[in-house]
C-alpha cells in the first residue's frame, strides 16, 4: 500500500477526510445505499466505503473532479441508457463533483445488485445441495 495513501478505520472517517461540499455528496450517497439496501453491512475495503448483503454489493470513493460509484459491470450494462450522460466503465460511474447526484438511479442500482446477489448466492445453494445429494449416491 503506498505509505502516502491515508488508511480510514470506518465510513464516517473515510467521509469526514473530504472538503464540505463532496463530503455532503458522500453522505447523501451513503444514506441512499442503505436506505436501498436495509441490514447491509457497510465496512471499509480497498480503502473506500464498501456495502456487502449476501455478498459485496457496491463501493463509492470520492476524487478532486469526481465521484466514483462502482455496482459492477452487471449493474452498469443493465442502466446503460440511463447512465448515458456520465462516464461509466465496466463496473464504474463517475459523478462529477458540484452536480446533483441521481439518487433515484442509484437506489434502483443497489436494489438490482441486491438481487444479483441474492441469484447468485440461491444459485450457489442449490449447487451444493446437488453435490451433497450426489455424494451420497441418490
Amino acid at each position: 500500500m503506498d505509505a502516502s495513501k491515508p488508511e480510514y478505520a470506518s465510513v464516517d472517517e473515510y467521509i469526514a477526510a473530504y472538503p464540505a461540499g463532496v463530503r455532503e455528496s458522500l453522505q447523501s450517497l451513503r444514506r441512499t445505499i442503505l436506505e436501498a439496501a436495509p441490514g447491509t453491512k457497510e465496512k471499509i475495503s480497498y480503502q473506500m466505503p464498501a456495502y456487502e448483503l449476501q455478498g459485496m454489493l457496491v463501493y463509492f470513493a470520492g476524487y478532486k473532479k469526481h465521484i466514483g460509484f462502482y455496482p459492477g459491470a452487471g449493474a452498469v450494462e443493465a442502466f446503460q441508457p440511463e447512465l448515458a450522460g456520465y462516464k461509466v466503465s465496466k463496473g464504474t460511474i463517475q459523478f462529477p463533483v458540484g452536480e446533483p447526484l441521481p439518487y433515484e438511479l442509484i437506489g434502483r442500482i443497489v436494489r438490482f445488485r441486491i438481487e444479483e446477489n441474492k441469484e447468485r448466492a440461491q444459485a450457489k445453494a442449490k449447487k451444493k445441495a446437488a453435490k451433497k445429494q450426489a455424494g451420497r449416491g441418490e
